[in-house]
C-alpha cells in the first residue's frame, strides 16, 4: 500500500465496558494495523478508549495542533460525551468509523453501527467537519476509502498552507482569472502573493549566464529539437530562474503568469515553457494568470500522487465520437506528450516567438476539473470524467481529444449556461470520487459529468 507522507493521523478506539470488548478489541487491532500501513504518522492509544476521564488524559499527552485526521472508531456504541470532548481539543476533521457487529443472532455485541450514527449526529449539530466509513478493516471497500479519505484531508491540509505566487495581472477581460483574496481564505484556506511582471523582465535579464543556464540544460533532458542558442531559449532561462529563485524564497507550490501580450512585447519570448518546465518539475503554473486554474491544477496533482496536470480551453466538439478537445497555446508538461512523439520545442501559433511546446497528449483515463467562483454562485467544483483518445494532435501548440461519459451535447450546453470558466484542469488518473468528497468536505457546490 502506498504510504500518505506529511500527515498525522489521530486514531481513536473508543468503547463501553458493557459490550464484548474482546471481540472490540480484536477489530481495533486490524484497524491499528490498516492505519499504519496508509500512514506514516499514526498516534495512537494501546488498547480502547472506554471512559472521556481516559479520553481527555490520552488527550492532553498529544501536540493536538499537528493532527491532520481524527479516526474516531466507534468500537462499541458510546455516547456524545466522547466525541465533544475530542473536538474541543483538536481542531482536525474526523473520520467517524463504525464496524460489523461480528455475530447477528443473540447478543448485540458491539452496537458500533449505533455508536457511529450518535457521533455523526454530534458532530453535525457542532458544524464540525467530518465524515463515515462503515465495515471492517480487511474489506477492500473500507481501505478504498480510508485511503481517499485520508487523501483529501492531505490535500486540505495542503490546500491551508498553499501559497500562490502571482505574476503580473490578469489580461484585460480575464475576469475569471481573478480572486477574492479575503473568500479564499475562508473557504480554501489558500493565500495569494504578488510579483512584477515588468520587475522580473527587467531583473532576469541581468543574471549571469552560469546562473541560468542549467535551466536550458534541464529543458533538454525531455524537449525535442530545443536550440539553446536561440534567444527565445535563453529568455526562457532567464525568467524561469529568476521566478524560481522567488518562489523557493517564498515557499510557493504554485503559480499563475501573464503571459500576453507582455512575454511579447517586452521580453521578446513565450511564456510557454516557462509553465511547461515549472509544472513538469512540481510546481503548478497557469498561464493567463488565472488563480483558480492553479489551484486546480494543484489539487489534481496531490490526488494524482504527484502526476503532471494539464490546464486548457475546451475549444472543438466532436459529436460522432463524443469528446472534446482541450487546448492551449504551447503550454503542457513534458510527460503529458504522446510517447511515440515526444514533448518538441516550437513557436507560438499566433506570435511565432519561441519557446513554446509543440505535441498532443498521450491517451489515457483523466479527470476534469475547476474550482471556480462567480459572484452569484460562490465556490463551486466542476468535475468530469473521460479517456483521452490516441488521436493526432488536432491544434497548433498542446491539445488533446477526450471523449466523455456523459452526453457532449448535453455536457456542452449545460457548461455554457451555468456559466463555468473555460480553463479546465486535467489529469491523468481517476480522481472523481475523491474530488466529490473535497467538495462535501469544503462545504462548495460540486457539478459532476459521470455516469
Amino acid at each position: 500500500m502506498t504510504s500518505l507522507l506529511n500527515t498525522n493521523v489521530l486514531y481513536l478506539p473508543i468503547g463501553r465496558k458493557t459490550f464484548d470488548l474482546e471481540a472490540g478489541e480484536e477489530q481495533r487491532k486490524k484497524s491499528s494495523d490498516l492505519l499504519n500501513q496508509l500512514t506514516e504518522h499514526v498516534i495512537e492509544p494501546s488498547e480502547i478508549i472506554t471512559s472521556p476521564e481516559d479520553l481527555a488524559d490520552f488527550l492532553n499527552t498529544i501536540d493536538n495542533e499537528s493532527i491532520t485526521t481524527t479516526i474516531y472508531q466507534s468500537v462499541t456504541f458510546a455516547d456524545g460525551e466522547f466525541i465533544k470532548a475530542v473536538i474541543e481539543l483538536v481542531e482536525a476533521p474526523v473520520i467517524v468509523w463504525s464496524v460489523r457487529e461480528p455475530s447477528v443472532g443473540g447478543r448485540l455485541r458491539l452496537n458500533s453501527l449505533t455508536g457511529g450514527n450518535s457521533t455523526s449526529h454530534v458532530l453535525r449539530s457542532n458544524n464540525h467537519p467530518f465524515t463515515f466509513v462503515f465495515g471492517n478493516a480487511d474489506e477492500a471497500q473500507v481501505i478504498r476509502k480510508i485511503k481517499q479519505k485520508l487523501a483529501v484531508q492531505n490535500v486540505i491540509k495542503d490546500l491551508k498552507n498553499l501559497k500562490i505566487g502571482v505574476v503580473g495581472e490578469h489580461p484585460p477581460g480575464f475576469f475569471f482569472s481573478d480572486v477574492d483574496e479575503k473568500l479564499l481564505k475562508e473557504k480554501v484556506g489558500s493565500t495569494v502573493t504578488y510579483f512584477d511582471l515588468y520587475e522580473a523582465f527587467n531583473e532576469c535579464k541581468k543574471l549571469p549566464k552560469e546562473k541560468w543556464v542549467g535551466m536550458i540544460e534541464r529543458a533538454e533532458k525531455q524537449v525535442i529539437g530545443l536550440n539553446r542558442s536561440d534567444e527565445t531559449v535563453e529568455r526562457f532561462a532567464q525568467f524561469s530562474t529568476y521566478i524560481k529563485d522567488r518562489i523557493d524564497e517564498e515557499g510557493m507550490n504554485a503559480i499563475a503568469v501573464r503571459c500576453w501580450p507582455d512575454f511579447f512585447n517586452e521580453l521578446g519570448a513565450a511564456a510557454c515553457s516557462t509553465l511547461s518546465q515549472f509544472t513538469e518539475d512540481g510546481v503548478v503554473s497557469s498561464c493567463e494568470s488565472d488563480i483558480h486554474g492553479s489551484i486546480s491544477m494543484f489539487i489534481l496533482r496531490k490526488l494524482a500522487n504527484g502526476s503532471a496536470p494539464y490546464l486548457g480551453d475546451m475549444v472543438h466538439i466532436n459529436e460522432a465520437s463524443n469528446s472534446a478537445v482541450f487546448w492551449h497555446c504551447g503550454a503542457g508538461a513534458y510527460s503529458l506528450a504522446h510517447p511515440e512523439i515526444g514533448a518538441k520545442a516550437g513557436v507560438h501559433p499566433n506570435r511565432k516567438l519561441g519557446f513554446t511546446l509543440e505535441f498532443g497528449l498521450k491517451p489515457g483515463r483523466v479527470t476534469m476539473f475547476r474550482l471556480g467562483y462567480t459572484e452569484t454562485d460562490g465556490y463551486r467544483l466542476l468535475i468530469m470524467r473521460g479517456n483521452a483518445l490516441d488521436t493526432p494532435q488536432r491544434f497548433n501548440g498542446t491539445s488533446v481529444e477526450v471523449q466523455l461519459e456523459t452526453n457532449v451535447s448535453e455536457t456542452l450546453y449545460t457548461l455554457m449556461e451555468d456559466g463555468f470558466e473555460p480553463h479546465y484542469a486535467i489529469v491523468y488518473e481517476d480522481v472523481v470520487d475523491e474530488l466529490i468528497e473535497l467538495g462535501r468536505q469544503l462545504g462548495i457546490e460540486t457539478t459532476i459529468f459521470t455516469k
